[in-house]
């Protein structure tokens, strides 16, 4: 039976503050374990916890870049329950009053919305070290209280697919608000997932929490096999339990992390030592005010002011970084549909190659200009213009440095690539008699060789001019 999948995610996002959410405390990261520690983070008695302002202003920019309706009051509670890093055995989190609710994310081109259940803030627990070889576990508290949104969508998504376009979107929102860099390999940016699967229009069924999925990737596989699994055990008569499961990433399957038998395993009650206060409207406003410009947006106006296509606009605003790179190329190169066309492919082919952001590239926009104004010039062909670059991002090197020392300059006069082709000719009778008889696809064959001969800098223009020409005695001419 075809079954539908229903998935929920809820995102944990570092803020990217100086100091944690309730003292004040460094959030640097890869400090040596345990010194960015006090009697706050660490729950000693007598403490008191203070609430960062800063932690506060970038979640309300978040809640309202959701569109999410904001609350009038803010409670924080104890979210309780026992586990070695976690010094206080409660985390100072928002229960039965979030932040902000009822909000929602358009993907796939807004072809659908996924609606937010509710945003709220927390701090987090330290990390858990396992030194297998020597039986031991250490504990780094230097995490503890850092500043964590949970934003929690509503089952809305029916793929893996979905999901993967839903954390795209909401990353690349995230990071347009400069309130995290949403760096999975840190932790900065965390996704647990509840799947269920049921009969299309029937209730919910059990679900299963996934977590331990560190890359989008990831989640997207960790998504697909668990789908699978439901749809094995529901086909097959056999019970869904609600549980915890790990995604292994060696073996790419998950396993059984724990059993829930109640819905909610955590026992809340409110915080005594942080007061509930009432959100100014007016900070609200200042904050909505004071927003940059979203991808959303940018990606109308890159449609309106470069005439560029929705899909290009698209895969340049998903990234900030790369949409003002667009931007600076703009300002020196009036042609935004070539740079846009490079940047697609050739950039960020290179990007996702090397495994690095387009902020940790050496390239500068000035310098890829002058690569298309050696293109215009006829200095160098496009093909050749591929070879420059690909130099030019590991070197860091100037395109017309590179085509003098390789030699890379344009082959433009008529009489060295009239020799070329008529030399080709030679080499390839049996080709040439094909074109006289009609075929011709011969014709590309022959360019290509040109092209080879010439180690690719013979100017295609004039090639398939003069070797047109050179052809025309090698056809029959019609009575």
């Amino acid at each position: 039976m075809e079954l539908e999948t229903v998935i929920g995610l809820e995102v944990h996002l570092q803020l990217s503050t100086e100091t944690k959410a309730f003292c004040s405390c460094s959030t640097e990261f890869g400090a040596p374990a345990n010194t960015h520690t006090c009697p706050v983070c660490l729950g000693l008695p007598g403490s008191l916890p203070v609430l960062n302002k800063r932690v506060f202003e970038y979640a309300i920019r978040a809640a309202i870049s959701v569109n999410c309706l904001i609350s009038k009051v803010v409670k924080f509670d104890r979210k309780n329950y026992f586990y070695p890093d976690l010094p206080k055995n409660y985390q100072i989190s928002q229960f039965d009053m979030p932040l902000a609710a009822k909000g929602y994310l358009e993907i796939l081109d807004e072809r659908k919305k996924i609606n937010i259940r509710r945003i709220h803030l927390e701090e987090d627990a330290g990390k858990l070290m396992h030194d297998e070889k020597k039986g031991i576990s250490l504990v780094d508290f230097n995490r503890s209280g850092i500043p964590l949104l949970e934003i929690v969508s509503e089952p809305d998504i029916n793929s893996p697919q979905e999901a993967y376009e839903y954390l795209t979107a909401l990353k690349s929102l995230l990071q347009y608000l400069e309130i995290s860099n949403c760096n999975m390999e840190e932790g900065s940016l965390r996704c647990d997932a509840n799947v269920s699967v049921r009969v299309p229009g029937d209730a919910l069924g059990s679900k299963v929490e996934l977590k331990n999925m560190n890359s989008f990737k990831a989640l997207k596989e960790a998504l697909q096999f668990e789908a699978t699994r439901q749809n094995r055990l529901f086909n097959n008569n056999e019970k869904i339990l609600q549980e915890t499961r790990l995604w292994d990433e060696d073996s790419k399957n998950t396993v059984l992390m724990r059993t829930k038998e109640e819905a909610q395993d955590y026992r809340y009650f409110p915080e005594p030592d942080l007061v509930p206060f009432v959100i100014d409207e007016a900070l609200i406003e200042r904050i909505r005010a004071d927003l940059p410009e979203l991808p959303g947006e940018k990606k109308e106006r890159f449609i309106k002011e470069y005439n560029l296509p929705s899909y290009d606009a698209s895969v340049l605003t998903k990234d900030k970084a790369v949409s003002l790179f667009f931007e600076e190329c703009c300002k020196l190169y009036e042609n935004p549909k070539t740079i846009s066309n490079w940047i697609m492919s050739e950039l960020l082919m290179h990007l996702n190659e090397q495994g690095i952001t387009i902020s940790g590239m050496k390239l500068k926009a000035k310098s890829l200009i002058e690569l298309f104004k050696l293109i215009d010039s006829n200095i160098i062909s496009g093909k050749i213009a591929k070879e420059v670059f690909h130099e030019m991002v590991i070197t860091n090197k100037e395109p017309i440095e590179i085509v003098n020392s390789k030699g890379l300059r344009q082959i433009v006069d008529e009489d060295s690539i009239k020799d070329v082709i008529k030399k080709v000719l030679k080499e390839n009778p049996n080709v040439v008699a094909d074109y006289a008889n009609g075929k011709k696809n011969s014709f590309i064959y022959l360019v290509g060789q040109v092209m080879k001969e010439t180690k690719g800098k013979a100017n295609p223009q004039k090639t398939n001019e003069l070797l047109n020409g050179e052809l025309e005695r090698f056809l029959t001419p019609h009575p």
